[in-house]
């Protein structure tokens, strides 16, 4: 059985990028189906981290209900922690903005509650199977539901916002791919029931490698610490895990207690060669990934939104496709731009396998560098707090 749907706009994800792309059209009048192929309650629960540019959060703003700022909590600095001192960047001091701590699923929750609320065409578990007739000025999605019936959403314009194993970007980028950096490290993340440690992240480079110390909540603690992209998450006791965060901290007593979720997080860098093709584009996680040592990544898909929103606006309401011919060029000129800082902060902070006395050494001069500098300083507080949007 297939159910044809027409719609102006067809959106692949309902995560971070597709669903504010969907609220952002419809404030402009114009009507978008929004489709996922994970349950609400999946959305809602995987826990993510986030930390919010300031420019992330104003765009929150303009969403009934968004809890970033009254949840979530204001940071404005970091600590970087090397020779068994900390440093703290005053964000504030330096640009005047701050970053605020607000994990990606508390987002997920404002909007979709926010979609649903307003009459969002928003349909779970419906998986997206091929995007068809791209160079058209009609293309379509094939989807199935979980019942098995096919979907066929026909629309003026589709919008791949469905994660790294994105099914738009192979009708994007052809053949070709895209630009990709595997690094020799991962992060072990764990989960702790436990107070929060610091009043702000820190970001430690040991001798024994990386250490993030960050927070979910006045209750729950999410810490990592550089390990190897092939570790076994369950190789580890819960004492073994808190000496290995301890020791690459030191100056810092870590408030422990229970390991409710451990996991290793892989390091990949991706950009895709092509970011629109005819009457396609692709944005978010499906056009690009970055470490997570700069947290860019759903800042990124923020950035990516307003810029084709307003491409689509262009197009769709004054026929005028001047914005949409920009879109990729506009949008990439940032993505790299964040590419370059998650890179210069993921190789400035972790040990690399084969380092030597010389790169040790040379990092904690280009350390040294940043904090003893009002200019090294400032670059680092404008980007970690995000260049502004417009």
């Amino acid at each position: 059985m297939t159910t044809t749907l027409t719609t102006r706009v067809a959106i692949i994800g309902a995560g971070p990028a597709g669903l504010l792309l969907a609220n952002r059209l419809r404030i402009a009048g114009i009507d978008s189906i929004v489709i996922d192929s994970r349950t609400r309650e999946q959305i809602e629960h995987t826990i993510r981290a986030g930390i919010l540019e300031q420019g992330t959060v104003e765009l929150l703003d303009e969403i009934a209900g968004s809890r970033a700022r009254t949840v979530g909590s204001r940071h404005e600095g970091i600590e970087l922690r090397f020779a068994g001192e900390g440093h703290r960047i005053d964000f504030d001091a330096l640009v005047g903005r701050a970053v605020w701590l607000y994990p990606q699923h508390e987002v997920l929750r404002d909007l979709v509650a926010e979609a649903l609320d307003a009459g969002q065409d928003l349909r779970f578990e419906v998986t997206a199977e091929a995007v068809v007739d791209e160079a058209s000025d009609r293309p379509a999605v094939v989807a199935r539901t979980a019942a098995g019936d096919e979907v066929v959403i026909r629309a003026e314009f589709v919008v791949g916002a469905d994660g790294s194993r994105s099914v738009a970007r192979p009708v994007v980028t052809g053949s070709h791919g895209g630009y990709f950096r595997e690094y020799p490290f991962a992060w072990f993340g764990i989960l702790t029931e436990a107070p929060p440690s610091a009043p702000e992240l820190i970001y430690s480079n040991s001798p024994d490698g990386f250490a993030l110390i960050s927070q979910r909540s006045p209750e729950v603690q999410r810490m990592y610490f550089q390990c190897d992209p092939d570790a076994d998450p369950q190789a580890f006791s819960e004492a073994q895990l808190w000496d290995e965060l301890q020791k690459r901290v030191p100056g810092t007593t870590l408030n422990e207690g229970p390991i409710f979720q451990r996991d290793v997080l892989r390091f990949r860098s991706f950009v895709a060669y092509e970011l629109r093709k005819g009457r396609v584009a692709i944005i978010g996680d499906a056009a690009h990934t970055v470490p997570p040592t700069g947290a860019k990544g759903m800042n990124l898909a923020a950035a990516d939104v307003l810029v084709l929103e307003r491409a689509l606006r262009a197009l769709l309401l004054e026929n005028d496709e001047r914005p949409l011919d920009a879109f990729a060029e506009t949008a990439l000129r940032r993505i790299w731009k964040a590419q370059h800082f998650s890179w210069w902060m993921t190789s400035m902070l972790h040990v690399a396998p084969d380092a030597s006395d010389f790169d040790r050494k040379r990092q904690l001069g280009e350390l040294r560098s940043v904090v003893e500098s009002e200019a090294g300083s400032t670059y680092l507080a404008e980007a970690y707090t995000g260049w502004p949007l417009d």
